[in-house]
């Protein structure tokens, strides 16, 4: 044993060494936490913002469904970075498909979210309308529950047949191995003749309990208080503030934006359709030229009638090449194509040219959507679109936005481009969103609601949208899926086996409607028919050129009114103005108010069937009109070169000979007039032998003579009255009784 005033001494010192060491391990553990901490920031700073990704779950959902499902989650686990977790959100939206989810479905993917094998996906369950039957046993499978504000989870064994007990042994263990669900609830959920009831017990503690459970704590008297969520023999039905109080539910949130936000995710990237029911089936629909109401009926009506029960198609192809020019027919579309009904699975888009104004609308409605590298999504139209407009239809967008997971700000912006949109970024999680200043503040109700609002969003560049998009732009804002060069690959892309057929239209109406869309053919057209028309008043009722002029601009008409340009309004000017100049031609010559007036309804009928708008608004409509007004001169100045090609060309030939009034023959009327006087004939009526064009012979009872006609074209056998005698040249006209 030390002596006392050793052990004395050496008490400090061993104080002394204790106190260093633990100095020294507090120093080492802060300098490991530091590392820590700089190598967690810069793989931060490496990897960016946080992601995560979502699906959409089917409903029914099959056992294809769920194979597909699981694939991709198995695929998303063996990305992720070690030691890490990627948020994976299984979006369950109520759909009007009644069908049932089978329950070895619903069990294959629920074991799969809940094995080791997922360990490196967090799966977050978000909930938005009832969601019901077996489809309810993924969700009790997932780490984490949100719900929209309409998020009902009702009756999980609807429609069972089957061994119930094991069915609810099952759903037992799989919430036991989450936890989400507390076990009395999960009893509930599945045999609708459990009662539960939210009970509270003498420490003012509060838990659920049901069935026999439930009935031993009333007979103990141990119950303070009690809340029935449901009674024996009554389907249980949790809605979303039940969900909520319960502490089942994490949080609500309103859109799939918000739910990134409340996972602290800059954003949430879709993985892709998860429906796998069958081989992809379908038809092609070729959008060209204007949107027109008559046109757009016929597409819908095409497309409808692909969907019969005999019919296996579940995939429409739609090739867009148009500039708009109806926005409500338009959005009558946008709205059948964002929301396909089964058995229709998808809609797909190929921009294949162009698709402005309101056509960016059916485009953007789409998804997948590809467009090809030359194209465009966007720009000035057909029609001009104005604020007022796109109010009456900001449901419709936004629709079409949640639908399409594409940025409703940008859909708007597209449409009216005066409507300035930013890029914004979240500071706190780096999300990007895409929105105008009102957009911003549109939920804040106060005035420090919105300075909190301002100070959470870092507003960045202005998105140019008043010329539209390139390829690669739209691509990169997220309103196009990617870039594709041909049907072709678009079709391969989609599972289809080849490019599909055109909806069923007849071929000479599809033969119309493209060649419509040649300039070259339409200005021809024009020429021909004004100069056919120059040829009949030149020759009047010769009728072949009048036949020519009508098939012309009947036929110029039928193809502008199949490419939707063309209405009732531009057929009667048109009409009209043709009228106009026939009576100045043929009733009261000359060029008066009949002649300009006419041409002038015949130029704007010819510029109205070639657009959709009156008076242009913006400089695309302005080169339309233009382009309109070159055509309509141009085909007008048909008939000088009809009257030209009648008086020299025609003449030569044998066979248009007879079209043409044939000069007078002078140095023979000069010789005729040597030779004798036929003033004895004035005044009488006679027949021509000959034709008169306009000179010919005509017979005065037993004397054949020649004659020239008042410049009126008469056919042999006509019945001529002589009205001026100048020596031996006698001028006829036609009429009289012989």
């Amino acid at each position: 044993m030390l002596p006392a005033a050793k052990r004395m001494t050496m008490v400090p010192w061993n104080l002394s060494k204790s106190f260093c060491l633990t100095r020294i391990a507090f120093a080492l553990i802060a300098v490991a936490f530091a590392i820590v901490n700089v190598r967690a920031a810069d793989d931060l700073a490496s990897d960016g913002v946080k992601t995560g990704q979502i699906i959409d779950i089917p409903d029914p959902m099959t056992g294809r469904d769920a194979e597909g499902l699981v694939d991709q989650l198995r695929r998303i686990s063996e990305a992720a970075a070690p030691n890490t977790r990627v948020t994976v959100v299984l979006h369950f939206s109520a759909a009007e498909n009644t069908g049932e989810t089978m329950f070895e479905d619903a069990l294959r993917l629920s074991r799969a979210l809940s094995s080791d094998e997922l360990r490196q996906v967090r799966v977050v369950a978000l909930v938005n309308g009832e969601v019901s039957g077996h489809l309810t046993l993924p969700i009790l499978a997932s780490d984490l529950m949100l719900v929209g504000p309409d998020a009902v989870i009702a009756n999980a064994a609807r429609n069972e047949s089957g061994d119930m007990e094991t069915i609810a042994l099952v759903y037992d263990k799989i919430a036991r191995r989450r936890g989400l669900f507390p076990p009395a609830v999960v009893a509930a959920l599945v045999d609708p003749e459990t009662e539960l009831a939210l009970v509270s017990s003498v420490g003012g503690q509060q838990s659920f309990a049901a069935g026999d459970e439930l009935e031993q704590l009333r007979s103990d008297g141990s119950l303070v208080g009690e809340d029935v969520y449901s009674a024996a023999g009554q389907p249980l039905r949790l809605d979303a503030r039940q969900l909520r109080r319960a502490r089942i539910a994490a949080g609500q949130v309103d859109s799939i934006e918000d739910a990134a936000e409340w996972l602290d995710l800059a954003e949430l990237n879709a993985v892709g359709s998860t429906s796998l029911v069958g081989d992809a089936s379908g038809v092609l629909l070729e959008i060209t030229g204007s949107v027109a109401g008559g046109r757009a009926r016929r597409w819908q009506s095409n497309l409808d009638s692909t969907l019969g029960k005999s019919s296996d198609v579940n995939t429409w192809l739609i090739s867009i090449d148009s500039n708009g020019g109806n926005f409500d027919d338009s959005t009558t579309l946008a709205a059948s194509f964002s929301n396909p009904q089964p058995p229709l699975r998808t809609v797909a888009g190929f921009i294949r040219g162009e698709a402005r104004g309101d056509a960016s609308l059916i485009a953007l409605s789409c998804k997948p959507l590809w467009i090809k590298p030359d194209a465009r999504l966007g720009g000035p139209g057909a029609a001009t679109i104005v604020r007022e407009d796109l109010d009456r239809y900001d449901e419709l967008i936004e629709q079409i936005a949640s639908s399409t997971k594409r940025p409703a700000a940008l859909i708007r912006g597209l449409l009216v481009p005066e409507l300035e949109t930013y890029r914004y970024t979240h500071k706190k999680t780096g999300r990007v969103r895409y929105a105008t200043d009102e957009d911003i503040i549109a939920g804040a109700a106060s005035a420090d609601d919105q300075e909190i609002e301002r100070a959470t969003w870092q507003r960045g560049e202005r998105i140019l949208l008043d010329d539209g998009l390139t390829s690669a732009e739209a691509v990169s804002l997220g309103l196009a899926d990617g870039e594709s060069e041909s049907l072709e690959d678009v079709s391969r892309r989609l599972g289809l086996a080849e490019t599909p057929m055109p909806v069923s239209d007849r071929g000479l109406v599809r033969l119309v409607e493209r060649l419509g869309r040649n300039a070259t053919l339409s200005f021809l057209l024009l020429f021909i028919g004004f100069a056919a028309l120059s040829a009949e008043a030149n020759a009047p009722g010769a009728t072949v050129p009048a036949f020519i002029a009508l098939v012309c601009f009947a036929l110029f008409f039928w193809m502008k009114f199949l490419a939707g340009t063309a209405e009732w309004l531009e057929l009667v000017a048109l009409s009209v103005g043709l009228i106009c100049i026939a009576i100045e031609l043929f009733v009261v010559p000359g060029f008066g108010v009949f002649g300009i007036g006419g041409l002038a309804l015949t130029v704007l009928g010819v510029v109205l069937m070639t657009q959709t708008f009156v008076i242009p608004q913006n400089v695309y409509q302005l080169n339309l009109f233009a382009k309109g007004v070159w055509l309509a001169l141009g085909g007008a100045a048909g008939m000088v070169g009809g009257f030209i090609l009648m008086r020299i060309m025609l003449p030569h030939v044998p066979l248009f000979r007879s079209l043409v009034m044939e000069a007078s023959d002078t140095e023979a009327l000069n010789e005729s007039e040597k030779l004798g006087d036929y003033g004895h004939l004035m005044g009488r009526v006679g027949t021509a032998t000959t034709p008169l064009r306009p000179s010919g012979k005509a017979k005065f009872g037993d004397e054949i003579v020649q004659v020239i006609s008042d410049g009126t074209s008469c056919s042999t056998g006509d019945s001529v009255r002589v009205i001026s005698v100048q020596a031996t040249k006698v001028i006829v006209e036609l009429g009289g009784d012989p």
